[in-house]
């Protein structure tokens, strides 16, 4: 059973393809999305493997000579002796919090909906967060909500796209942006203008709009690779990629067993609490996940949050 938590929260600084491989569908490479909802995600499992990569990255940078031991502990053992123990670090997908629109005025919005903070709220109180603000609800389809102090409303509408919306001021807009803001957003320097822009900027559109967003307003990019030979594109080299845009918000609760390996407390890692002191101490600050590493993509600034630093702030 799970004894400890804490929530890794990922910005997207270049656009991310976590992708699913090939499909049917107009785009050649989709990303990853939830079954239901259909909204993106970053599937557990290519989220633990660059954690354990980065973690294996920052001991041995550390000149740790236990560094390939600690790794097993945490992640498990590599596949060939998968059956051993289990790891006892347990990271979730990353779900989408805030998704980037491009906006009338403001240049962009931050957007979530209804659905998205609710599961947001009930996924950071099962890892043991406080959260006392309400999640407000737009009254109709062509509503949006926004803080008392915007950038993004222009003769009281907000326009994302080319869908207008009826803007509504509400104070508990305000609340979950500083929230955000606080709890969630980077905290080094080089992104105070992104919190400060955050309630400015920061909207919540009924439950099916930003579902259309989140499927019709991805990054796609068209890709080719030329024959060395010629300089023209190779046979059937022409394909297009979906991207998470630049400037999306992601979270993923990450749970804490006690450690099963038998050789744990060999190397101090008694228990949950020295697990979460370790993963605490990586001062993990960027991560690359996804594909097409090699041109820039899935570059992200993470933040790794305990309740006790919720709470302290």
């Amino acid at each position: 059973m799970f004894e400890k938590a804490a929530v890794l929260f990922l910005y997207c600084e270049t656009p991310v393809h976590a992708g699913t491989g090939t499909s049917l569908s107009i785009v050649d490479l989709p990303i990853q999305r939830e079954r239901i909802t259909g909204l993106p995600i970053v599937q557990a499992s290519s989220l633990k493997g660059v954690l354990r990569a980065e973690t294996l990255l920052i001991l041995e940078r550390r000149q740790d000579p236990k560094a390939e031991d600690k790794v097993r502990v945490l992640f498990g053992p590599e596949t060939g002796q998968a059956s051993e123990h289990a790891g006892c670090v347990s990271p979730h997908d990353a779900r989408l919090l805030l998704f980037p629109i491009r906006s009338l005025v403001g240049v962009f919005a931050w957007a979530t909906c209804p659905l998205v903070l609710e599961r947001f709220k009930r996924e950071m109180t099962a890892a043991g967060f406080q959260i006392d603000w309400q999640v407000p609800k737009p009254a109709n389809n062509q509503q949006a909500l926004v803080a008392q102090d915007d950038a993004i409303v222009a003769d009281g509408k907000v326009v994302l796209e080319e869908f207008a919306f009826e803007a509504q001021k509400d104070a508990e807009v305000e609340q979950i942006a500083n929230w955000l803001k606080d709890n969630a957003f980077p905290q080094s320097d080089e992104y105070k203008p992104f919190r400060d822009w955050l309630p400015k900027r920061f909207v919540i559109l009924p439950d099916d709009a930003f579902r259309d967003f989140t499927q019709m307003a991805t990054e796609v990019i068209t890709r080719i690779r030329l024959n060395p030979e010629t300089k023209t594109v190779a046979e059937r080299a022409l394909w297009s990629e979906e991207h998470l845009p630049s400037e999306t918000l992601l979270y993923a609760p990450i749970f804490i067993s006690k450690p099963l390996a038998p050789n744990a407390s060999q190397l101090g890692l008694t228990d949950s609490n020295a697990v979460l002191q370790v993963l605490n101490n990586l001062q993990l600050d960027r991560l690359q996940i996804g594909g097409d590493e090699t041109v820039g993509r899935g570059i992200v600034k993470v933040r790794f949050v305990c309740p006790e630093d919720s709470q302290k702030s």
